[in-house]
């Protein structure tokens, strides 16, 4: 009977292996639209610049460095829109303390820099989202724009 039971029980662990298996969906999505949920628009300073990949800004005064944050959120009970956007800003208001800490007013050259691969767009952001957890990175450079 032990090792009929044991024999059962490695088959059903066969058979549900598969399905147990971590989701990793990369979604690419908009700057814009996560820039102006309600949370973000409450928590990020307005006096701050983040700019995207190679949009235009004013001239650099003083370069104080480049900076990665790297971001995870629970993604459990929420659609991965959902979760992307709140980790997005996450990762966003990393950067912002950054900003203050060097004394900067910006972010310049901001990419997604998932796993170290940068993925360069003005426009859209990439979150990896799975079952549990979703995750943004972000490398940027912080600077002192001119006014």
């Amino acid at each position: 009977m032990n090792t009929l039971s044991l024999a059962v029980g490695g088959l059903l662990i066969a058979l549900l292996a598969p399905s147990a298996q971590a989701r990793d969906t990369v979604h690419m999505l908009s700057v814009e639209t996560a820039m102006n949920t309600p949370d973000a628009k409450q928590k990020l300073d307005p006096s701050i610049k983040f700019i995207f990949a190679d949009a235009p800004h004013g001239k650099v005064l003083e370069e104080h460095g480049s900076f990665i944050t790297n971001k995870k959120t629970n993604a459990f009970g929420k659609s991965d829109q959902a979760a992307c956007n709140w980790v997005m800003l996450s990762a966003l208001l990393s950067l912002q303390d950054r900003v203050r800490t060097e004394g900067g007013n910006a972010v310049i050259n901001i990419e997604s820099y998932y796993k170290q691969q940068p993925n360069v767009s003005r426009s859209e952001f990439e979150c990896h989202a799975g079952a549990i957890m979703a995750g943004v990175a972000l490398r940027g450079d912080v600077v002192t724009l001119a006014e």
